[in-house]
């Protein structure tokens, strides 16, 4: 095997922008890339490591001997290792061996594009020539991720979603391109959210501690597969977010953590550089190189993979110095606030960069605090996410639904709560992976009664969050009301489609869609407040609540009532904001969605009589722990 020959990918510029935290496209410098040089093809190759005094490419190449390939250090101060190593090319695995005064190590490649199937842990030399076949879909997905466009996300874990189970493996990125997509479509969601697909080496983390930030898990086959995948969801008209986690990593031994012996990556400072809750590490968000990393990352995933937004994980835990710790265990910042100031720079320059290079896409935080503004522009003094994760409502719905109906005419203040902050920020309705395990039960589990009501109920929430403003997200297996608690290690439980009523939840799910997408009032002023009106919601006694959805246009409103118990009512009158004849567009009692059926309502006039402060009012008969929605003829 030949030696390394001297070669830079790098020119001043980039570093330059590498050493000042502008760098947005350091995937198409560090790493490994196969080229030809003076007629030889090989693979040039480039690492950080600033701390490190020899840094050398092991792998089957040469059989893992650091002697064999040592790697040049930049004159520039940058820290940066490089060199062309002829003859290496795609498919040879490989590592880092850095070594400074006191360790040495093997280092996976942070910038990677493909990684060995866990548990073995060294890089893979890759380049792939894909043909997007998605030029339709890329021109018009700025309808499709627009704010006032319907916006229901499945959110899934490939490796539980379906398992080939005779055979005792995961299914691949082809064969979910199959069937994956084929059913997110029959299920009218206009989005999928893929919890984690970048390389991660423990199963059990769920794809949240990740190892390999720019290479798709090997778990379910090579980068073009997964690429593949995307295209046939664009195909389908349907948008793909990915779960993204700049928040913390592990420790693992050849991931980031300690990587030229050195805190490179993480705070020096545990109090700011090590989580509790995870046992991983936090990256260093004042590090300008470390921000260019985070953020060229952000880019990579929108760019060579064409997602349609991205899904931040965890930014509650970046945002405050004190989150999850004690008295004692964080400093506060220099203006004396619990605030992570480099935290928050990070966030709004990382949003910044997304939209200015991808105006179309959408960056959503699961942010559970009141912080103000997550979904503002920057230069309105926010972060700059898109979206925000509403998880008042979710805790609160769920409390909720959890009650028996004898308790919940004492309750209602927390069903409606979330209406008083709703058009606060532009929020998404979760309910997440993370409502469904450690003993939390599952969605239908923890609603109220026998079999009828809790399925009643759980067709009566989802209503409720879909009429409700704001965008959409639900995990995998509720919306055919999964039994059991979600387990990572199987598949969901698909048999229970046997059953009329888990058909039934289905069936609901999908047409509640199809009324999201299909009715303006519902999404056109989902995050204005323009786009609400309450009808009643003081009719405790009852557990009635009622309100309007409005459109563009007033022939598009809708008039929403839920009936929130077992009881049905057979004449009761709401207020209507104009004379008029409804019509009822959905009943999530119908039969098909194994409810009654014997509660329906017909074409209906208003008569001429005030109730709830308005002039005219309709009597309605109203089904049992349903919801029904009307819309004016």
């Amino acid at each position: 095997m030949s030696k390394v020959i001297a070669h830079s990918l790098f020119s001043d510029f980039d570093i330059n922008l590498f050493k000042g935290g502008k760098h947005y496209k350091l995937y198409e410098k560090f790493g490994s890339h196969i080229i030809t040089k003076d007629g030889i093809e090989g693979t040039y190759f480039a690492v950080w490591a600033p701390n490190a005094k020899e840094v050398s490419v092991i792998g089957d190449f040469n059989y893992w001997n650091d002697q064999e390939h040592p790697l040049n250090v930049r004159w520039d101060s940058s820290g940066i290792w490089e060199g062309f190593i002829p003859y290496a090319g795609k498919g040879n695995a490989y590592k880092y061996k850095i070594k400074n005064t006191d360790t040495v190590s093997e280092k996976a490649d942070p910038y990677a594009r493909r990684c060995e199937h866990p548990p073995k842990t060294a890089s893979i030399v890759w380049e792939d020539n894909y043909s997007w076949k998605d030029k339709k879909w890329m021109k018009a997905r700025k309808k499709h991720n627009a704010l006032n466009a319907p916006y229901s996300v499945y959110e899934v874990h490939l490796g539980s979603w379906k398992q080939k189970v005779a055979e005792n493996r995961f299914m691949s990125y082809t064969e979910l391109a199959d069937e994956l997509v084929d059913y997110v479509a029959e299920m009218n969601f206009t989005h999928v959210e893929l919890m984690p697909i970048m390389e991660f080496p423990y199963d059990p983390s769920w794809g949240y501690q990740l190892t390999g930030y720019f290479a798709p898990s090997s778990r379910f086959g090579y980068p073009d597969e997964f690429k593949f995948l995307v295209d046939k969801f664009h195909e389908k008209g349907i948008g793909v977010l990915l779960d993204w986690v700049p928040s913390h990593f592990p420790s693992d031994a050849h991931g980031l953590g300690n990587f030229d012996g050195s805190c490179l990556y993480e705070h020096p400072d545990p109090k700011k550089g090590f989580h509790q809750d995870w046992k991983s590490l936090i990256f260093n968000y004042g590090r300008k190189e470390v921000k260019s990393f985070l953020i060229s990352n952000a880019i990579f995933w929108l760019e060579q993979y064409h997602a349609d937004g991205l899904r931040v994980d965890a930014v509650a835990s970046m945002l405050f110095l004190d989150y999850s710790r004690k008295d004692g265990e964080w400093e506060p910042n220099e203006f004396g606030g619990r605030e992570n100031l480099d935290a928050i720079a990070f966030l709004k320059e990382m949003n910044i960069a997304v939209y200015e290079n991808f105006p179309d896409v959408q960056t959503i935080a699961e942010e559970s605090t009141s912080f103000p503004k997550v979904s503002s522009p920057v230069f309105f003094g926010g972060l700059g996410f898109g979206m925000k994760w509403m998880m008042g409502w979710m805790h609160d719905s769920l409390d909720y639904f959890a009650k028996d109906t004898v308790y919940r005419k004492h309750h209602q203040n927390d069903l409606t709560f979330s209406l008083n902050y709703a058009f606060t920020e532009n929020f998404m309705l979760p309910l997440s992976h993370d409502e469904v395990v450690y003993g939390k039960k599952s969605i239908l589990s923890k609603m109220p009664g026998d079999e009828w009501q809790k399925f009643a109920n759980l067709r009566l929430l989802y209503s409720f969050m879909y009429t409700h403003p704001g965008t959409k997200l639900l995990f995998q297996g509720s919306e055919f009301g999964q039994s059991s608690e979600w387990n990572f290690q199987q598949s969901i439980d698909w048999h229970l489609l046997e059953y009329d009523v888990h058909k039934g939840a289905q069936n609901l799910v999908k047409d509640l869609n199809t009324l999201y997408k299909e009715e303006t009032a519902l999404h056109k002023k989902q995050f204005s407040t323009e786009g609400f009106e309450w009808i009643d919601h003081g009719d405790h006694e009852n557990s009635i609540i009622s309100y309007i959805r409005k459109g563009n246009r007033e022939k598009e409103n809708l008039v929403i009532v839920l009936n929130l118990t077992q009881t049905p009512q057979k004449n009761y009158r709401i207020g209507l904001p104009k004379n008029g004849t409804l019509k009822e567009i959905f009943n999530s009692d119908a039969s098909k969605y194994d409810g009654t059926g014997n509660f329906t309502n017909t074409t209906l006039t208003s008569d001429r009589k005030t109730w709830n402060n308005r002039e005219n009012s309709v009597v309605l008969e109203l089904p049992p722990l349903g919801m029904v929605a009307f819309k004016y003829e």
